[in-house]
């Protein structure tokens, strides 16, 4: 009975709040003291009784009773940050406190002239710059709570246990108050970075979160034990425990909530480098210090520090361990916990790789990097249904493949053989990991999704990228994308020789591309063709070749499923604006393309200057893959289209294995690619080029696409409570169902 009376007595206060005609003074702790010192309720509790036309109501019609709740709520988390929170009563305040302001914060966002009140030294202010910062006193309101919270979240008895007699004791039940303190803090903190949700979406990097680059400042003392506890949270958390089936339905796991929270304050605070050196010109004192100095925003910087072997292991397997978990299988259905934050923690693993080399280096020195590919891979084969939050998240496993590609050991780790048994929806092989990845590049291409054209460049940089990999599988040669990988230049028989098969397999194809016409008559009879039978184009279709199958699983176009959010994701950059070229010298080293062979280099990729991105990208027609060069362009293409290398390799080896088939009577595959794997096109193939590798290249467009994407992904994983729904977000789109 007791707590109805005090959720009776929160939702007066909030009717009095917005009915009173006169502002309330601040000094009124009677009526303030009822929003958090007189009441014990849950997080769902006040977000039901605070409705949110009634915060838009007090935000325009009494602001200064809006200014004054904000005011007060946050002096009582400071108030609580300096005495400990000794009292039961101290530490009901910070929760309601912090739920409160979780509430209300979305509000004041939306509003661009609410915006900089927390900014303000004085309630209802404008953000002000005085010289008077320094004093604790004439701290703005958004730093005093962000230190108050920092505090709070190393608060001995509080969120912090002092002491611990063992994991049976009575104490230990208190850490599932802890865990909600920090669970309510950490979700606050989280609110408070997402000012960022209501701005419009703008590649200029100068534009930095307030929020977060204060929180990773100097000026937080507790910059260092935050991130290395959110850090530790995050990878040391084991979701299946014992393996007891179905503990996760017996028993909350307060700790996965907890590690949600954790994984996305992190991404989002490696989100910018704070506007430190990475944005300043360079001086020559600059560049001397630039390895003491670092990032202004201290994540970035203690993470790009992070050297130790030990380390890198602790959270490589921690990663790992978290994706594989949605692969795993049982023989009982649904008895292990299944994590849902797999997105974050690809997020997370990008910034690991993108600001820390040395950990990159790590990832690709040994076969743990399988461990991290092998969920990307599953993530990426499941292609339907293809609303927008399946886009975004084959986005982020392209590019992260796209990041690994780029160094040379990601190719010679594909080489070991694939003998995970996934539940991915592909053709049962044999092979390595580098057969795993064309079989689902390949799905990816031939699924007919309009929408995953844009990754198509990124797929093939990635696999072209992949110069020393081999392939064990015979599966290359029922494989449509055999069609695109003419690009690559060069090749090595003996540990290709799979490809080699399939390219002689498929030489028609070849000679038909060689023989393209370019008048503008038959183009257009070409055309008149494609579409009166669009299941005859250029005989590239499925259907129209007895040798190839279908794929299991593939389906045909769909139109994209309504979702809950639709994301006003900007254009992904072409592949030369996100990639710069590296070649590989004789010791393996890379060495930096110069810009002035650009010219000379874009003639050996498959993208015109002046085509679009349609002009390149294969067309999907009813399932089928047409050929992408049967365009108006197509005389430029053929001058530019490296079959060299192709049709001498056709022209020298067709007949020898015509031959040895009549002369042997073979009809073993086997013992063809053992005849082409011991076979040797030296002195016959035209000398290859050097070996040139795209790697990622970071700029301003694909860091706004992160950022829209991630703020996406917190966004839909916030829906108990719903932090922002309904709100005024301007990040992008939100589709109601």
């Amino acid at each position: 009975m007791g707590n109805t009376d005090s959720k009776l007595n929160f939702r007066k206060a909030v009717i009095q709040l917005t009915t009173k005609t006169q502002p309330v003074e601040a000094t009124d702790d009677a009526f303030w003291d009822q929003f958090w010192a007189d009441t014990a309720t849950t997080v769902q509790d006040v977000f039901a009784l605070v409705p949110a036309a009634e915060i838009r109501a007090v935000r325009e019609e009494s602001p200064s009773n809006l200014a004054t709740l904000c005011y007060k709520a946050v002096e009582k988390l400071v108030q609580a940050a300096e005495s400990g929170c000794p009292s039961e009563k101290e530490k009901q305040i910070v929760l309601n406190c912090s739920r409160m302001l979780t509430r209300i914060l979305p509000y004041i966002f939306e509003d661009q002239d609410w915006r900089g009140f927390f900014w303000s030294t004085v309630p209802g202010a404008g953000r002000a710059v005085t010289d008077e910062m320094d004093d604790d006193g004439a701290r703005p309101l958004a730093e005093s709570l962000l230190l108050a919270m920092a505090d709070l979240l190393f608060c001995p008895d509080f969120t912090v246990n002092s002491h611990r007699r063992g994991p049976d004791s009575v104490e230990d039940m208190q850490t599932i108050d802890s865990f909600t303190v920090m669970i309510t803090l950490l979700r606050l903190l989280l609110t408070c970075f997402s000012e960022a949700m209501y701005l419009p979406p703008s590649s200029d990097n100068t534009i930095l979160n307030p929020w977060v680059s204060f929180f990773c400042s100097t000026e937080n003392r507790h910059a260092l034990p935050l991130f290395t506890s959110l850090v530790n949270v995050v990878c040391a958390y084991d979701p299946v425990g014992y393996g007891i089936p179905y503990n996760h339905l017996l028993f909350s796991d307060y700790r996965e909530q907890l590690v949600e929270q954790a994984v996305q304050i992190l991404i989002v605070t490696l989100e910018h480098d704070g506007g430190g050196l990475a944005h300043r010109p360079p001086s020559p004192s600059s560049m001397e210090d630039q390895d003491s100095v670092g990032p202004d925003n201290l994540f970035v910087n203690y993470l790009s520090r992070i050297h130790r072997e030990e380390d890198y292991d602790f959270v490589l397997k921690g990663l790992a361990r978290l994706l594989v978990n949605p692969l795993m299988q049982t023989y009982l259905p649904n008895s292990t916990k299944k994590i849902q934050f797999h997105q974050e923690l690809l997020v997370l693993f990008w910034k690991l790789c993108d600001f820390n080399k040395k950990f990159l280096f790590f990832v690709l020195k040994s076969s743990d990097v399988l461990d991290i590919l092998v969920p990307i891979l599953f993530y990426l084969n499941d292609t339907y249904p293809m609303n927008d939050a399946r886009v975004g998240l084959m986005h982020i496993g392209v590019f992260i493949l796209l990041l690994l590609s780029g160094e040379r050991n990601f190719g010679v780790r594909l080489n070991k053989p694939y003998s995970v048994h996934v539940p991915m929806d592909i053709p049962v092989f044999t092979g390595t990991h580098a057969d795993l990845l064309i079989v689902v590049f390949h799905k990816i291409i031939t699924s007919g999704h309009q929408r995953l054209q844009p990754l198509f460049d990124c797929l093939l940089t990635i696999v072209v990228n992949g110069e020393y990999l081999c392939t064990g599988s015979i599966c290359w040669s029922n494989m449509h994308m055999v069609l695109y990988l003419f690009i690559q230049p060069s090749f090595n028989q003996e540990r290709n020789c799979n490809l080699v098969y399939a390219i002689i397999r498929k030489r028609n194809l070849f000679h038909q591309l060689a023989n393209l016409p370019s008048d503008p008559a038959s183009i257009q009879k070409a055309l008149l063709r494609k579409r009166k039978s669009p299941d005859a184009i250029t005989g590239i279709s499925r259907t129209s070749s007895q040798e190839t199958v279908s794929m299991e699983g593939s389906r045909p176009a769909v139109p994209a499923e309504p979702g809950t959010l639709k994301t006003s994701l900007v254009a992904i950059p072409a592949i030369d604006k996100l990639t710069e070229k590296s070649q590989v010298s004789e010791d393996g080293t890379m060495i930096s393309v110069l810009k002035m062979e650009h010219s000379h280099a874009s003639h050996h990729t498959p993208q015109a200057d002046h085509t679009t991105q349609a002009d390149h990208t294969p067309q999907a027609v009813h399932g089928s893959v047409t050929c992408p060069f049967l365009l108006p362009q197509v005389l430029s293409w053929k001058c530019k289209l490296p079959l060299q290398t192709i049709m001498r390799l056709l022209q020298v080896l067709v007949p020898q294995v015509e031959k040895i088939c009549i002369d042997k009577g073979l009809t073993d595959e086997s013992e063809i690619l053992k005849f082409l794997q011991h076979g040797t096109l030296v002195g016959l193939l035209p000398v290859p080029h050097p070996i040139l590798i795209r790697k990622y290249q970071a700029n301003a467009g694909t860091a706004m696409w992160f950022r829209t994407y991630m703020w996406g992904v917190v966004y839909l994983r916030n829906v108990d409570p719903p932090i922002w729904y309904d709100t005024d977000v301007r990040l992008f789109e939100i589709q109601k169902m």
